[in-house]
């Protein structure tokens, strides 16, 4: 499985030699050293953890920083494992190699996770695309939900109704997403379409069977 730890730079488009057009999302991804290995009946699952991103080293903890050099690595503040039951332990990565975008390849699919933009309290307008009451007569419902409430039995709401909240903010996986172009020596990956998060927010891309 290949995997890798990176920023989203934004969105731009490419083109093709036919002349299409492609819009793509521009991914500084790596290089990822390999921090931890974790083996099966060591640990009881197969894994192998990625950091991300340099910092200061007054920026993580000791704990963070002493692994980190444990492992070779500078300090960075994003670590990252991605599971592989593939993995073995003959022919996986060892602690100290570095994860590339090398590792991919144009037309391949991934899948990609972030944290998308948060928006706020939203109404239930804009969060569940509800309709809006009438405009005309005096309505004074604008932009209220109405009425969700039962009678006197059970005299309470239901949970899990679409009712006002807070928006976005979670943990998002875009599946079955095409490496479009591969520029090792900028460590950027262009992946077609759009990818959760805002513009330099920390992703995690990897192959999407």
């Amino acid at each position: 499985m290949a995997a890798i730890i990176g920023k989203k730079l934004g969105m731009t488009q490419v083109f093709q030699e036919d002349g299409t057009r492609v819009p793509v999302t521009v991914i500084e991804a790596g290089p990822c050293p390999v921090t931890a290995v974790r083996d099966p009946e060591r640990d009881g699952y197969a894994a192998v953890q990625l950091a991300f991103g340099e910092v200061a080293e007054r920026k993580i903890t000791k704990g963070e920083l002493g692994h980190l050099k444990k492992a070779g690595a500078p300090p960075m503040r994003t670590l990252v494992e991605f599971r592989d039951e593939t993995l073995g332990a003959e022919e996986g990565p060892k602690v100290g190699d570095s994860a590339t975008v090398g590792q991919f390849e144009p037309g391949q699919r991934v899948k990609v996770s972030g944290v998308a933009v948060g928006k706020g309290f939203q109404g239930t307008i804009k969060r569940h695309n509800f309709g809006r009451g009438p405009v005309s007569h005096g309505s004074h419902n604008v932009r209220a939900p109405g009425s969700v409430g039962a009678s006197a039995d059970p005299a309470r709401v239901f949970k899990g109704m679409k009712l006002p909240g807070r928006m976005g903010g979670g943990r998002i996986t875009q599946r079955q997403l095409e490496v479009v172009e591969i520029d090792a020596d900028r460590n950027l990956l262009l992946v077609r379409g759009s990818v959760p998060g805002p513009k330099n927010g920390t992703v995690e891309v990897r192959s999407d069977a």
